[in-house]
């Protein structure tokens, strides 16, 4: 694809995650280092359909990159998902001369992307989640953070849990994908984790686990419940029916995508803003970039969306394994 990039818009699209600051500060910077006029975008898509844009500078941002949340805002646009939104978004882009977008958000947000992409605006994507269920990468945006976040408050809990005695089911976020769930678990040494990847069964998974870890002197228990399965309230009851023990659920919800990102976090995305930059600087267009163990890697966006990845097995025999 040949086209002359004079100007590359940035926005933040789907839910927001920290790190994106981090990204966002990466873009700009690198950008205009190599010459090239930055616009933020604010509120994603809806706000590139209204025009919600301004040129950005260094000092556009400065004392950002520990900040959580996106300081270009994030929305949903449901008017985007359209042929005719999408015709309307690859207008506006040309009205504000804007010539290649850089996108930090999923799946759903680089699918808005390829479709501005096949009406001429070269794009890049960045994975920015906290979910890390992008199929075309190993590590996401927001990721780590998330994880640490939710292992906090259940280190916290654990205080209160063991104090009474007590079961505590408690559901960390992570849509339909396992990630977060599965690593808190581990870290936080719970006894059982339920999986959207793996179904589960109350008996095995839970009860019986319960009665042979309360024969070697165990006497409170945590449980991860991944957002993806869910019902932690219903699970809590049926737990406290069907064994006595006074059994509690807690939804930590959108606690987990906030705060200041982790140094990982940070890191991780200001490498991939500066490699968004130099692949439009090259002339690769219509790109994600993601990680492939430490390293950078990038895909087509066609490849990408079609990529898919899973739980890694040893992970869930470590967790099954160690913790009785």
């Amino acid at each position: 694809m040949e086209k002359q990039i004079k100007t590359i818009g940035v926005l933040t699209s789907g839910g927001d995650a920290p790190g994106m600051n981090a990204a966002v500060r990466a873009v700009v910077r690198a950008g205009l280092h190599k010459g090239f006029r930055m616009i933020g975008i604010q509120r994603g898509y809806s706000g590139l359909l209204n025009g919600e844009c301004f040129e950005m500078n260094l000092r556009s941002v400065s004392n950002i990159i520990q900040a959580g949340g996106t300081i270009l805002y994030t929305a949903r646009c449901l008017e985007f998902k359209t042929k005719e939104g999408q015709d309307k978004g690859a207008a506006k882009c040309r009205e504000l001369g804007i010539d290649a977008l850089v996108v930090i958000g999923g799946d759903g947000s680089y699918r808005g992307a390829r479709a501005l992409a096949h009406r001429g605006i070269p794009m890049i994507g960045l994975p920015g989640t906290i979910d890390n269920d992008i199929g075309c990468t190993e590590y996401t945006i927001g990721y780590d953070t998330a994880m640490n976040t939710a292992l906090e408050m259940i280190d916290k809990l654990r205080d209160t849990t063991q104090s009474h005695d007590r079961c505590s089911v408690v559901e960390v976020m992570g849509r339909n994908a396992g990630y977060i769930a599965l690593n808190v678990a581990i870290a936080s040494g719970a006894m059982a984790v339920l999986l959207p990847e793996k179904p589960f069964d109350m008996q095995r998974d839970i009860l019986d686990k319960i009665a042979e870890t309360q024969k070697t002197g165990k006497s409170h228990f945590i449980i991860i419940v991944a957002e993806g399965v869910g019902h932690a309230q219903e699970i809590a009851n049926e737990i406290q029916a069907r064994t006595g023990i006074d059994s509690r659920a807690t939804i930590l919800g959108h606690v987990q995508r906030g705060g200041s990102p982790t140094l990982r976090d940070r890191v991780n995305a200001s490498a991939m803003g500066y490699r968004a930059v130099c692949l439009i600087e090259e002339g690769k267009f219509n790109r994600i970039v993601g990680m492939k163990g430490e390293h950078l890697v990038d895909y087509p966006v066609d490849e990408a969306l079609e990529m898919t990845k899973s739980l890694d097995p040893v992970l869930i025999d470590v967790c099954n394994t160690i913790s009785i």
